[in-house]
């Protein structure tokens, strides 16, 4: 399995050529960072975001199915985390950081937009601080990609690609961050086409039957459902210490017949009545402590799993085996299509 570049055809990497693309430079470099066994091929990356978003007061799923791809937030200026993707900002330092200033002279829809590897092979994706949705990606995005423990604000020093990954992982395994800040970060140095690299668009149940379903059955990828992220108020009002008081009164505020779910927070977003950053929060308090009792990312264990293999592997949902990905899709769900947001 090779790195592609962005036309489809793969990449032999090649330490002493004079490289002329970013994303190749920025490969190399973080390959020369890495080490351990290959990746297990039937592992995922994930990308989690909020389907019921806008960017430039455009749905973002409307604009993934007019864009067909999935693009970097210095592409949208728009983001579910951070948001300094400008030159000089933190995103534009920490890229040239990590991969050795290969992308400091690149354009926006060079630079790599961003998710997590599934190593729990959790339903509701690697990183559900960004979102109550992700796009699961093919194995075939894996070569593509590098890594890093933990997430690359954090200025990390441990870093993986497909071929040397192993010391990653187990660094990954033998932390005990908190359940929303334990995953392996991923850079994907390629176009994310939603024709061709993404396996599901996975949605909360709560968007069955809106607009979000509809324009998901629009995208060219399947659609399937998580068991969904639920908060009762009670269970909300225990938790001032995780973001602060103020965000479990925002909650309560926002809670209909006593409990939140991603909709919920999803219409408050878009009414525009309390602050971004406010309901960000509130967002963390449901992804923290609203999953379904066997969706906990840090009850699952770690998939250390068999080696990189070559071209795909499995034989459902794209690549996990029966029984292994601790998903649930409820008997109704319809399996059709799917998209992403910006990282």
């Amino acid at each position: 399995m090779h790195p592609r570049e962005p036309s489809g055809h793969t990449v032999l990497m090649n330490a002493g050529h004079p490289l002329a693309s970013p994303r190749r430079r920025a490969l190399e470099h973080v390959t020369s960072l890495s080490s351990g066994a290959p990746l297990n091929a039937e592992l995922r990356i994930t990308l989690n975001f909020h389907p019921d978003r806008t960017v430039a007061g455009r749905p973002i799923l409307e604009r993934l199915c007019g864009d067909g791809l999935y693009v970097s937030q210095f592409v949208t200026g728009t983001s579910n985390g951070g948001l300094t993707a400008r030159p000089g900002g933190d995103r534009w330092r920490w890229e040239s950081r990590i991969f050795g200033g290969a992308y400091d002279g690149a354009g926006p829809a060079e630079r790599p937009v961003y998710g997590a590897l599934d190593v729990r092979r959790a339903s509701f994706g690697a990183a559900p601080r960004f979102g109550s949705a992700h796009f699961r990606l093919t194995a075939d995005v894996l070569a593509s990609a590098t890594f890093c423990y933990p997430d690359s604000a954090t200025e990390p020093v441990q870093f993986g690609v497909a071929a040397r990954m192993s010391g990653l992982v187990e660094l990954a395994a033998a932390d005990r961050r908190d359940a929303l800040d334990d995953y392996i970060e991923a850079q994907i140095h390629v176009p994310v086409r939603l024709d061709q690299d993404v396996e599901a668009l996975v949605l909360d149940p709560a968007y069955r039957g809106t607009a979000v379903e509809a324009a998901a059955e629009k995208l060219p990828c399947p659609v399937e459902w998580h068991e969904g992220f639920r908060l009762g108020v009670d269970e909300l009002r225990r938790r001032p210490g995780f973001r602060g008081s103020e965000y479990v009164e925002l909650g309560e505020a926002l809670a209909v017949d006593g409990c939140l779910d991603a909709r919920i927070i999803g219409d408050a977003a878009r009414a525009g009545c309390h602050a971004e950053q406010d309901l960000k929060k509130v967002w963390h308090l449901l992804a923290r402590f609203g999953r379904a009792p066997r969706s906990h990312a840090a009850d699952l264990p770690v998939d250390r799993g068999r080696p990189l293999l070559s071209g795909r592997a499995g034989n459902r949902r794209g690549g996990y085996p029966p029984g292994v990905d601790g998903s649930f899709t409820p008997p109704q769900a319809t399996e059709a299509r799917g998209c992403p947001l910006l990282s």
